[in-house]
């Protein structure tokens, strides 16, 4: 299974403004990005895989609770 976004973040030790400022956007960008409200376009995954030393297949873009009801 794919990691979050969030955790692939968390696990790089960055918080979320350090994170949005090597991407190249803005922080508000990235919350949104990590709670599945929107997603980045295809030059935007290839920061994200440098950044975050993965690949696409690694990343799970959509929240973990996504679709989920308690």
């Amino acid at each position: 299974m794919g990691m979050t976004l969030k955790a692939l973040r968390v696990n790089a030790g960055l918080d979320q403004k350090s994170a949005a400022e090597k991407l190249g956007i803005t922080a508000e960008t990235l919350g949104s990005w990590e709670n599945g409200k929107s997603f980045p376009n295809v030059p935007q995954i290839n920061k994200i895989e440098r950044l975050y030393s993965c690949t696409y297949a690694d990343i799970n873009f959509l929240p973990q609770n996504f679709g989920l009801t308690e």
